[in-house]
């Protein structure tokens, strides 16, 4: 129930306006956020390299109305690139395609990403496009397979709470598309997705085989120590070196665990966010696990 209403409430204009406007809000972002400027991102990000971690930049924003707005997130993302080029950061970074004009004109989308893959593709970098509700699933993975760029050099993400995830994989694997899997994290009728967390997992385990048995270079985004005791055993039987995939997590969530997962020897990439456009994306990280609510707001009114 508690999940639901967080949903809810990141799709509700009136809360963003007050949370975006709090102090109390940014307080409570922080633990997800990197900041709000690239300069905090950037400082972040080689805090992680430093640690053993990869990274990947995340400028939030999504669902913009008007072609000015999706142009200076596409100009934002080529800085990015340029910025982690020069400071030779291990860091690629990961985009949303309503944030490049994808809910205004499909065209629009389709030319600003290709700007960005055109950055990367010269800087020799990666970039991952985010899958958002499903509403947005068929058009995402239509502008990703359009897009001139190497399989290298531009990624897609597949959730697996979506009816449709298995038949997208085995088509993505065809083509040779470099996938992250999560499993997913927007509010979706019955009629779309999986509602049990227990069929969601089972789905997560059975296409994180197909991933990894396909021999290309995939990720596993979770925080699910089942999800990752899974597809560590899967590894393990099909004796795959720790080159062959890697781990995805969240920034500010169970770092314990990121960090023992990089001290075992694992390649572990932290998905890092930035920027002032941050409520959705926060409120969702609330959904994915409501405890989280509690302990921010356990550990705020402790001093």
């Amino acid at each position: 129930m508690l999940r639901s209403f967080l949903l809810f409430l990141s799709e509700r204009k009136l809360p963003k306006k007050l949370l975006l406007k709090s102090s109390l809000g940014r307080r409570l972002a922080a633990r997800f956020i990197a900041g709000e400027e690239l300069d905090d991102a950037i400082r972040v990000v080689r805090r992680l390299n430093d640690a053993g971690f990869e990274a990947t930049l995340d400028y939030l924003g999504e669902s913009v109305h008007d072609p000015a707005t999706a142009e200076e997130a596409t100009r934002a993302y080529l800085s990015i690139l340029d910025r982690l080029a020069a400071e030779k950061l291990r860091s690629h970074i990961s985009i949303k395609l309503t944030q490049l004009g994808l809910d205004i004109d499909e065209a629009l989308a389709a030319r600003n990403l290709q700007a960005i893959a055109g950055r990367a593709t010269s800087l020799r970098t990666f970039v991952r496009i985010d899958m958002e509700n499903s509403t947005h699933t068929e058009a995402t993975l239509r502008l990703f397979r359009a897009a001139n760029a190497p399989r290298d050099v531009l990624g897609i993400v597949i959730q697996s709470y979506l009816y449709r995830s298995e038949k997208d994989v085995a088509e993505l694997l065809q083509i040779g598309a470099r996938i992250r899997l999560c499993k997913g994290a927007y509010r979706e009728p019955a009629s779309v997705a999986l509602q049990d967390k227990a069929e969601v997992d089972r789905n997560y385990v059975l296409l994180m085989k197909r991933l990894l048995a396909s021999g290309a270079s995939h990720a596993i985004a979770t925080h699910d120590p089942a999800m990752i005791a899974a597809t560590r055993e899967f590894a393990r039987q099909r004796e795959l070196g720790l080159d062959r995939f890697e781990f995805q997590m969240l920034y500010g969530i169970r770092r314990r665990l990121q960090r023992r997962l990089v001290e075992q020897g694992y390649r572990v990439r932290v998905y890092v966010p930035y920027g002032k456009q941050w409520y959705a994306y926060f409120m969702r990280r609330l959904a994915e696990r409501p405890a989280n609510l509690f302990f921010l707001l356990r550990n705020l009114f402790k001093g």
